[in-house]
């Protein structure tokens, strides 16, 4: 078997699964509006970085307590699922999943959403089954760029992280992605490719429309290759 065989791969969701930037920078902008919160464009930026909910709230609203957070929290979703009928898949992404998984792949989902968000989300794609783990921002304590998320799946997984893969779309992401050791794909559908290679990403692509399975496979065969050449010139 060969050392760099692809066995598993864990997947980011909003960005990389569904096009949902839009539809939450909406529902955002709504949200503080209710509360006579004018907030910049350019700082909407934030939200689309892959954090979770509750350091979004702090970020804008300053050190709330928890249960205000929570009522916040509510709000902000009771908007969304008036707006979320306008998500949709990434193109290619439902494909990519199902090569994957008939491959033989294991795969993973690490996303700030709630639990109930996130699988929702994989049951409209109609991708729920393919996935054998599913790790939110519920299950940590800190949301990415901290490596908590990743890290907790690349353990519950169990696969070892030269068999993984990790995608992402944002910054916050592939910084939490590569702090929990793993090789990951940048998707630079928002973001700008020198942007998601800078913080750590191994491979960018501008979307999942023509990536396969094989290609996967290759970019951790890359990445391994590139590691064994690093670690060569620095014996």
């Amino acid at each position: 078997m060969s050392a760099t065989q692809l066995h598993g791969v864990i997947f980011d969701m909003d960005g990389v699964l569904v096009d949902s930037h839009a539809v939450h920078r909406q529902a955002w902008r709504r949200f503080f509006q209710t509360l006579g919160r004018d907030v910049l464009e350019s700082d909407l930026d934030f939200i689309l970085d892959g954090r979770k909910r509750t350091d979004i709230l702090r970020h804008f609203l300053g050190n709330l307590p928890d249960r205000a957070l929570e009522e916040f929290g509510r709000r902000k979703d009771c908007i969304l699922k008036q707006i979320r009928f306008q998500i949709t898949p990434v193109p290619g992404a439902v494909r990519l999943v199902r090569e994957l998984h008939r491959c033989g792949a294991v795969l993973a989902l690490a996303t700030s959403a709630s639990r109930s968000r996130a699988c929702s989300t994989l049951v409209e794609l109609g991708i729920l089954n393919y996935f054998a783990l599913v790790v939110t921002g519920e299950d940590v304590l800190l949301g990415k760029p901290d490596s908590a998320i990743y890290c907790l799946a690349r353990d519950r997984i169990g696969i070892a992280r030269q068999h993984l893969l990790a995608v992402e779309d944002a910054i916050s992401g592939v910084r939490a992605a590569v702090g929990a050791g793993l090789d990951c794909v940048g998707v630079a559908s928002h973001e700008s490719p020198q942007n998601l290679a800078a913080a750590g990403a191994a491979h960018v692509v501008p979307d999942l429309a023509s990536v396969s399975a094989r290609d996967m496979e290759c970019t951790l065969q890359r990445c391994h290759r590139m590691s064994r050449h690093v670690g060569a010139g620095h014996s």
